[in-house]
């Protein structure tokens, strides 16, 4: 028996916010202090380190849960399954149902059961929950999901990634600029084809002094609300952070299942800065004494920004359904999944196409 991703779905926000569109903002430090950069500096210096272009924000009237549920019917159909089949709805997110402008998270109740809930599954036996794993929240739910099926406790599985990362940022944060919404959908199945599926994974949660390197903290700007929150993160911090720990990560998961580093034809990695993703890929293939292969490493953030538990899943339907240039797949090609955020959390997953 394999265990394969059988359908595929995203959904990607109609409204585009592009980096001139942050000339207008308030930029301070976290102290509250002036940044002594123009804001067209600040905007620059951020795109030759990110990479991002633009970014995706959900219209006003949808929340986390709405694009979820859009991703998830794209990802059904694809998978040509009924519904009432699904065993489980595994969504992960970070944030719940925040509306615009609103400060309040709502998860009463979960994601997963409005998603199911809108999909219209009336068998009871479908058990939706939601999974907080900060932005590799996809990438451990469908960990889960072959580990469902492993054990004989399901046969299919619907697993999510959504979030609307804009309604919790602090535009007075320069970091503000990275995040963006989305959502991403893959139907994972028990198959009789035992050529290729899930290979081999790993997990690993190094949280005794890495815990807090992303948090929920004030405005910069220091005369607003202080029992607001806003998504925090010390960025060197996490830099440093990822490059020393997901190449062995994504190592350890290869050398788990058996595939030469020589065979892995696209390493889709969690699109949170384009020059730490860019430091990740050669560090890892570094470990192997081999320089990275031109295009092993398609990237979506320039246009789509960060979006968290969303990222992978989508950047996999993109190039699934040929809408990444100069990317695609074939059969048996050997890919890696692999993220990293908030927690401090890491997996990898080797996929055989």
């Amino acid at each position: 028996m394999a265990i394969k991703i059988t359908g595929t779905g995203s959904y990607i926000p109609d409204l585009v916010e592009k980096n001139e569109d942050f000339h207008q903002h308030h930029f301070l430090n976290a102290d509250g202090s002036s940044i002594d950069y123009s804001n067209e500096v600040i905007v620059q210096k951020f795109k030759d380190i990110t990479g991002i272009v633009e970014r995706r924000y959900a219209k006003n009237h949808l929340t986390s849960s709405d694009l979820g549920f859009f991703a998830a019917e794209k990802a059904i159909a694809d998978a040509k399954i009924d519904p009432e089949e699904l065993d489980y709805i595994i969504v992960a997110h970070n944030f719940g149902d925040v509306k615009h402008e609103k400060i309040q998270s709502d998860i009463l109740p979960c994601l997963a059961s409005r998603i199911k809930h809108s999909l219209r599954i009336k068998n009871p036996k479908c058990v939706a929950y939601d999974i907080l794993f900060g932005c590799p929240g996809w990438v451990e739910g469908v960990i889960q999901a072959q580990a469902f099926i492993k054990a004989g406790m399901a046969k299919k599985c619907l697993v999510i990634g959504t979030e609307t990362l804009s309604r919790v940022v602090d535009k007075h944060d320069r970091d503000s600029m990275i995040y963006s919404d989305g959502a991403g959908a893959t139907v994972v199945e028990a198959s009789e084809d035992t050529e290729g599926g899930i290979l081999a994974h790993e997990t690993a949660s190094f949280t005794y002094d890495e815990a807090y390197y992303l948090f929920f903290g004030n405005s910069n700007k220091q005369d607003l609300c202080r029992d607001t929150r806003y998504i925090k993160m010390h960025g060197r911090k996490i830099y440093e952070f990822a490059l020393n720990n997901v190449p062995q990560a994504m190592k350890a998961c290869l050398d788990k299942s058996g595939v030469d580093i020589k065979d892995v034809k696209k390493v889709l990695i969690h699109q949170a800065n384009e020059k730490m993703d860019e430091a990740i890929i050669k560090r890892f293939y570094r470990l192997y004494k081999s320089p990275a292969p031109e295009d092993i490493m398609p990237m979506s953030i320039h246009k789509l920004g960060n979006s968290s538990v969303a990222t992978v899943p989508t950047l996999f339907d993109l190039i699934k359904n040929d809408q990444l240039k100069n990317h695609k797949l074939s059969k048996g090609d050997v890919i890696i999944f692999a993220s990293v955020g908030a927690g401090m959390h890491i997996n990898a997953i080797v996929y055989k196409y």
